[in-house]
């Protein structure tokens, strides 16, 4: 059941320090971290930063199978910038992880055989990589699990469009949500707030007008809902709050890796959800996307197997 990983591993520069980030490796990461067999798909520089990523590979014990290095390109490099109004994140472009090969990518992809694709939109924004990610596709028929992911002039509606064309499972946050009626349904963000009915509504003729397995759209602190094509509508509000909150930077990411680890073994669907809504938060405990200390994972193990 091995879960293949595509897309950015990057560093996020706050000055002061270097910390490796980039959606889809924090989710690789996390299902490395839980012994689950998984593979990313990307792309760094021949440089310190990326000497800084593959150090994670290194401390989750990952297959650089599937790590390309660019002799040319950067290390993919976000510049955080601090203000008034809290931290801005600014993604460099032409960045290494702008051009995965398609020939070492297909090569990799077809040795791990995997049952699972993740994807998200942020390594779709130049042509290179966007090209090599739906040849990965066409190329196998795992189920293709998309985390949209949006950021600030990263993706537009056309990029947005076909990527849920190519997912079967599709992972959203309340404010993608909010783009994804403006543009497929006309419902301007500024309208007032619809009813719970009429959101549950919009969320299935999502799942039918992209012929979805399933639509999940997370709320934060408030829990998870869950869209099914065969109509099961899924709430789980029961989240306990985690005793403080530190960032919730990675939160989406945390969610995203327990659910597809949930998928993987099994678990059942109000079960994964619980669980992924749980362990999402307390990462919003901890000080950036992924634990500095590898024994965070050891309790979320324990409790698992006892139960």
């Amino acid at each position: 059941m091995t879960i293949v990983v595509y897309g950015e591993a990057l560093v996020d520069d706050y000055l002061t320090e270097q910390v490796v980030g980039g959606a889809p490796f924090n989710v690789a990461r996390h299902l490395a971290a839980f012994m689950q067999p998984q593979l990313i798909i990307t792309r760094i520089g021949d440089d310190k930063n990326g000497s800084v990523v593959r150090a994670e590979f290194e401390r989750f014990a990952m297959s650089e199978a599937g790590l390309q290095i660019d002799p040319i390109e950067e290390t993919g490099r976000v510049v955080v910038e601090r203000g008034a109004q809290g931290q801005r994140f600014v993604m460099l472009p032409g960045q290494a992880y702008d051009y995965i090969n398609p020939e070492q990518a297909l090569a990799a992809f077809e040795q791990a055989a995997p049952a699972t694709l993740y994807f998200g939109t942020v390594a779709q924004r130049s042509p290179r990589s966007r090209d090599t990610l739906f040849a990965l596709i066409d190329a196998s028929p795992a189920t293709c699990f998309l985390d949209l992911n949006l950021r600030d002039g990263q993706a537009d509606e056309r990029c947005v469009f076909h990527s849920l064309h190519a997912a079967d499972i599709v992972k959203i946050n309340e404010e993608e949500l909010q783009a994804l009626f403006s543009w497929y349904f006309d419902i301007d963000p500024s309208a007032p707030a619809l009813g719970a009915d009429a959101v549950r509504a919009a969320c299935m003729a999502l799942v039918q007008l992209f012929e979805l397995e399933a639509l999940i759209v997370t709320l934060g602190h408030r829990g998870s809902m869950y869209f099914g094509a065969d109509g099961n509508i899924v709430a789980h509000r029961d989240n306990p709050q985690p005793p403080f909150v530190i960032d919730t930077i990675g939160a989406g990411d945390a969610f995203a890796a327990i659910f597809l680890l949930g998928r993987a073994r099994g678990w059942p669907l109000e079960q994964t959800l619980a669980r992924a809504n749980e362990f999402a938060g307390a990462v919003c405990a901890q000080a950036g996307a992924i634990p500095r200390d590898l024994n965070f994972y050891d309790k979320w193990m324990a409790r698992w197997r006892a139960a």
